[in-house]
C-alpha cells in the first residue's frame, strides 16, 4: 500500500518590525526564506507560506497596510509641526475591493507632525501644531476614503488635535471671536468652537485612532506631563499645556456633551483624540487590533499549522495589546504560535502563559546590538529555519 504524500504545512508569517533594523515586510520575507529553505533541505513539500506583516499603530503601520492592500503609497503637500511645507505619504485601499470592505485610508500622523521632522529646530512645545495631520486627513476624504485609520505615534505636538480639526474646517475662537494661534499654549483662551465649515465628508466616515498607550488627557499621567518634556516642554510649559487641555475638554463637553477627561488613551500624541472623538465620533482602539482588522489577520490565519511572529524585544510590554498578543488572539485553536525577537526577556512560563508555544532570540551567541541590527535579516532567516525544523519533526517524515 502506498503511503500518501504529506500535505504541505500552512505557515503564516506575521511579525512586527524590528525597530531600527528590519521593517515588518522584510522580516516576513526573511522568515519565508528560512522556512522554505529548511523544508527543501529536509525533503518536505514546499510549505504554503502566507506573508502577513503587522504593526501596532506606530512606525511601520502605513507600510504594513500598503503591503496588505497591495497598493502604492500616495503623496501630498502638507506642513510639519513648525508650519513648514513638506511632502508626506498616505495610503488608500483600492475601491471595489472583493472583500466588500469600505474604502479605507491610512495615515501616520508622524508623516506630518513627527518629532524627527523638527529636530533641526529648537523645540517649541507651546506652538507645535497638528495642522499638517489634518491636511493629510482632508486629502483622504477628498480621495474618497470611507474609513480613516489614524496612526498617531511619534508626534511633536500637544494641541489636543485642534490643529488637525482646524485643517478640516473647524475654528477655535477666543472671547472676541478671533481664531486662536496654533499650538496648545493658546488653549486657555478658547471660548468657542465653530464647526460650521467642517469638511462635508468629515462626519460621514468612520474614524479609528490607533493608540499604544492608555494615558488620560490631563493630570500626572496626561499628555503634557508624560510626553511634553520629550517635545521640548519645560516644567512651566507642562503646566500651561495641561491647563489648556483641561480647558479644551470643558469647552468641548459644553459643545458636544462628551467628556474626554477620563477617557483611556485620550492623552496619546499630545491629546490628538480630544476633539476627534466628540466632534467626529472617532473610536480609540489598540493599534495592533486596528491593524489586525485592516489586514484581515483572522482570515489569513485560518487553517494555519504554524504562525511565526516577533518584534525587536519580547518583554512584558509585548503582552499588553501589542502585535504578538493580536496574533495569539486571532490564531485558530490547535495552531502553534512561535515568536522570534531580537531579544527575549520573558521566562518560559511567561511565554507559554501568553499563549505562545515558544520564543527564540535572534542572537546565536554573545552578540552586540550593532551586529544584531546589521545582521537581522540573515539571523531571522536562520531562526525561522530552526523553528521549522523543530515544528516539522514528527509531522512530516
Amino acid at each position: 500500500m502506498t503511503t500518501p504524500a504529506p500535505r504541505p504545512l500552512r505557515i503564516v508569517l506575521a511579525p512586527d518590525s524590528l525597530k531600527g533594523s528590519l521593517p515588518a515586510a522584510e522580516a516576513a520575507l526573511a522568515m519565508s526564506a528560512g522556512v522554505t529553505a529548511a523544508a527543501a533541505r529536509l525533503g518536505h513539500p514546499a510549505p504554503d507560506v502566507v506573508l502577513a506583516p503587522l504593526a501596532d499603530g506606530g512606525e511601520g503601520t502605513l507600510d504594513a497596510l500598503l503591503t496588505a492592500w497591495s497598493v502604492e503609497p500616495r503623496t501630498t503637500a502638507c506642513h510639519d509641526a513648525a508650519g513648514r511645507a513638506r511632502t508626506a505619504r498616505y495610503g488608500i485601499s483600492a475601491p471595489g475591493d472583493a472583500s466588500g470592505l469600505p474604502v479605507r485610508g491610512v495615515l501616520e500622523a508622524a508623516e506630518a507632525n513627527g518629532l524627527p521632522l523638527v529636530a533641526d529646530l529648537p523645540l517649541d512645545a507651546l506652538t507645535a501644531t497638528s495642522y499638517g495631520v489634518g491636511e493629510l486627513a482632508a486629502r483622504l476624504l477628498d480621495d474618497g476614503a470611507e474609513e480613516i485609520l489614524l496612526c498617531i505615534g511619534g508626534s511633536a505636538t500637544t494641541d489636543g488635535g485642534t490643529g488637525l480639526l482646524s485643517a478640516l474646517g473647524a475654528r477655535f475662537l477666543d472671547a472676541d471671536g478671533e481664531p486662536l494661534p496654533p499650538g496648545g499654549g493658546a488653549l486657555m483662551a478658547l471660548a468657542s468652537i465653530d464647526i460650521g465649515a467642517l469638511h462635508p465628508r468629515a462626519r460621514g466616515v468612520r474614524w479609528r485612532i490607533a493608540v499604544d498607550v492608555d494615558n488620560p488627557l490631563c493630570g500626572p499621567r496626561g499628555a503634557a506631563a508624560v510626553f511634553g518634556p520629550q517635545k521640548g516642554a519645560t516644567p512651566d510649559d507642562v503646566a500651561v499645556l495641561d491647563a489648556g487641555l483641561a480647558h479644551l475638554a470643558r469647552v468641548t463637553e459644553d459643545a458636544t456633551g462628551v467628556s474626554m477627561l477620563d477617557v483611556s488613551g485620550a492623552g496619546a500624541a499630545g491629546g490628538l483624540p480630544a476633539v476627534l472623538v466628540p466632534f467626529l465620533g472617532a473610536e480609540i482602539v489598540p493599534g495592533s487590533t486596528l491593524v489586525a482588522d485592516a489586514v484581515g489577520l483572522s482570515g489569513a490565519l485560518a487553517g494555519a499549522d504554524l504562525v511565526l511572529t516577533g518584534e525587536g524585544s519580547l518583554d512584558t510590554q509585548s503582552l499588553g495589546g501589542k502585535v504578538v498578543q493580536a496574533v495569539v488572539g486571532n490564531a485558530p485553536e490547535g495552531c502553534a504560535v512561535v515568536a522570534i525577537a531580537g531579544r527575549v526577556q520573558l521566562t518560559a512560563a511567561e511565554v507559554q502563559g501568553a499563549g505562545l508555544a515558544a520564543a527564540f532570540s535572534l542572537a546565536t551567541g554573545p552578540t552586540g546590538l550593532d551586529e544584531l541590527i546589521r545582521e537581522a535579516g540573515p539571523l531571522m532567516e536562520e531562526a525561522a529555519a530552526q523553528v521549522y525544523g523543530v515544528f516539522s519533526a514528527g509531522r512530516l517524515r
